[in-house]
Order: C-alpha cells, then structure tokens, then sequence
C-alpha cells in the first residue's frame, strides 16, 4: 500500500476510533461547547457593578446631601445605608453590606462656604480587591465632581459665561478612549485567553482516553510508518481546527468579545497551534497504559498551565526556570499569539516569536513522537 494510501486509512480510522469513544467525543467537543457558555457566565458583566457604600454623614448639609446624591447616582456605587456615627458604617461593613464607607465631616458645607479645602475620608474594604477598587475610585470620582461643580461656581463667579469658567478650570480636554478591550471588562481580557487553554486540555485529555484504550487492550490500531503517523497526526490536529473554528468564530461572536483583528493571522497561528497540540497529545498518549491515566495526570495541570502562560501573572514576573518550562507547552505561545492577533489586530511579524515557538514545538514533538511511534506494538 502506498504511503498517502496508508495516511488517509490512518485518518479515516483516527475519526472512527473518535465518533465510537462516546467519552473521547465528549472531550474533544461536547466539553469545549459546555464551557464556552458556562466559564464566562460570572463575568458576563464584565465590570464590577452597584457595590454598596455606607455613609456617614455629620454635615447634614444641602451640600453634604448633594454629595451622597451623586455617590447613589454613581454606576459602581449603590448607597447601603446613611447615618452620622461612624460605628454604624463600620457595622455595616462587619455584617458585609458594605464594601466602603465615605466620611463627610462636621464643617464640610462651612470650609466650602468661606473659601477653604474641605476633607472627605473614603475607605474600602481591602479583603476584596475588586470591590476595594471600585469603592475607592467611585467615591474619589463623586468628590471630584462635586469639587469641580465648586470650582465652576467660584470661578462663574469671576468670569462673564459658563464657558468660560469652564475653559479655565480645564484648560486642556482629555477623552480616554480604551484600545482593543473597549469595555474595558474582566471576561473580554481573560476569556479568551482561557478558551484557548481549554482547547488544549480537553484535546490532551481526549487524546489520552484513546491511546490509554489502545494500550491496556494491546489493539494499537496503526501501523508503525510515517505515513500512519501523520494521517493520525492530520487527524487529531483537525480536531483542535475545528474547535478553534468553534470558538473564534462562534463565541467570540456569541459572547461579544473583542475579535477578528487579523483573521489570516489568525488562521496561520491556528495551523500551528493544532499541530503542536496534536503531536503533544500524540507524544504522551503513547506513554499512558490505561485509559485513566491521562485524566489522573492531566487534569491538575490547567492551572499551573495557566499562570505559566503569562495571562493572569505577567511573564517579566515568572522565574527563568518556570518561564522555560512554559515555553515547552503551546499554549503559552498560542495565547499570547491569539490574543495579539485576534483581539489586537497584530501582523505575524510581529507575533513572529510565538509562530516559531509553534513550530519548533510542531517540530521537536513530531520527530520525538515519531521515533516512540516506530516502537509501538505492530498492529495484529
């Protein structure tokens, strides 16, 4: 038989063992599929939102009022409760319906009144970052209001119009603009990221239930010519296309994240990235001997996997040792290069390191794989 002969048997009985292993299929597609819905679910609203405050109001001014108005007015803030003692805040924040505090002291309106610089205490609760932050710069952002509306009136005050006053008070006009992530979300920065690490998991996963079940039933399927190898390889990559296909095509869309930057880019980077994973998988579903194997093995890895992609924790901040050990695992190169290309809109120059990280990993672990291959038991 000839070797493409050979290559397209190896295919069609890689895609057979595949539809027949009713928990390999659910690895390789029916798990990306519930995950696409499920892991974005908490961070569906992408910002931290209506976080409650506590007031303590001691002023009890028309002005003190105003400024409480515009904390509850805030999108980030929502006012859990107003009183004039301190300790009543405090309570709120212990019982945690209240995630900060704002603090107007007792000569607020009067400092405003006779011309001097007032004081508002804000503080947050610092066991829940999140939350913290957005308490913090919530209220920095009401008392910066109310300040400026001050100003304005003072200088109205001394100035014939509004405009004026306006112009003086901000000389020069800033509009922040975000690139890329434009709402500026938790689930458009890290999703897709992890989806591409989920392709590469459940693939490994998938792919080690087939060669475990191979070896413990001594049915190894192939034989053992190159040509076999890669019709299987060809096989097993086109099952990480086609959940890129998925994931880029469609939840990218579904979810409304940030995409189609550079397609072509894309597309190339996804040719790497399946057959990298592909010869990966193949490479250590050889060693696995029973079909559990590679869910006892695996399973634990995603995590480590994920902050040695430099995603979550940045890379300049991983030890030399933890970062050489990333570089071995596609995803780290393929998220990187995902991101930049998919949601960026980066040229493959300049995503020229992860392609040829991709390809080297392609390289090393088919060549590798290969020479395991040749020592397979022969098919009976």
């Amino acid at each position: 038989m000839s070797a493409p002969r050979r290559a397209w048997g190896a295919f069609v009985l890689t895609w057979q063992a595949i539809l027949r292993d009713k928990a390999a299929l659910l690895l390789f597609f029916i798990s990306g599929i519930i995950y696409s819905f499920f892991y974005p679910l908490p961070y569906s609203t992408e910002t931290v939102r209506r976080v409650p405050v506590a007031v303590v109001d001691q002023d009890q001014s028309a002005l003190s009022r105003q400024l409480i108005r515009y904390a509850g007015a805030h999108p980030g803030l929502v006012v859990a409760g107003v009183s004039t003692r301190p300790e009543d805040a405090q309570a709120l924040i212990w019982q945690g319906k209240a995630a900060g505090a704002l603090f107007i002291p007792a000569d607020f309106s009067r400092k405003v009144l006779a011309g001097m610089q007032p004081e508002v205490e804000v503080s947050g609760h610092g066991s829940y970052p999140l939350l913290n932050k957005v308490v913090l710069n919530g209220l920095a952002e009401v008392a910066g209001t109310v300040s400026a509306g001050i100003e304005l009136k003072r200088l109205g005050a001394a100035t014939p119009s509004g405009m004026q006053a306006e112009a003086s008070r901000q000389p020069l006009a800033v509009e922040a603009l975000p690139l890329f992530n434009v709402r500026e979300g938790y689930a458009s920065y890290v999703v897709p990221g992890v989806m591409v690490l989920v392709m590469q998991q459940t693939f490994l996963l998938g792919i080690g239930l087939l060669f475990g079940s191979w070896a413990s039933d001594k049915s190894f399927p192939y034989g053992q010519d190159a040509a076999s190898y890669c019709g299987a390889l060809t096989a097993f990559a086109l099952v990480v296309v086609l959940n890129a296909l998925y994931f880029f095509g469609f939840v990218f869309w579904w979810q409304d994240y940030p995409r189609g930057g550079n397609l072509a880019g894309t597309a190339v980077l996804t040719l790497l990235f399946a057959y990298s994973v592909a010869a990966l998988g193949m490479l250590i579903g050889m060693l696995f001997r029973t079909r559990e194997r590679s869910m006892q093995l695996l399973v634990a890895t995603s995590l480590p996997i994920m902050f040695l992609s430099g995603l979550t924790w940045p890379a300049s901040a991983i030890p030399l040792p933890l970062r050489a050990l990333g570089a071995l695992l596609p995803s780290t190169a393929a998220i990187q290069g995902f991101v930049a290309t998919n949601q960026m809109g980066a040229s493959l120059h300049e995503v020229r390191t992860e392609l040829a990280m991709l390809l080297g990993l392609a390289l090393v672990f088919a060549v590798v794989g290969l020479v395991k291959w040749g020592r397979m038991p022969a098919r009976r």
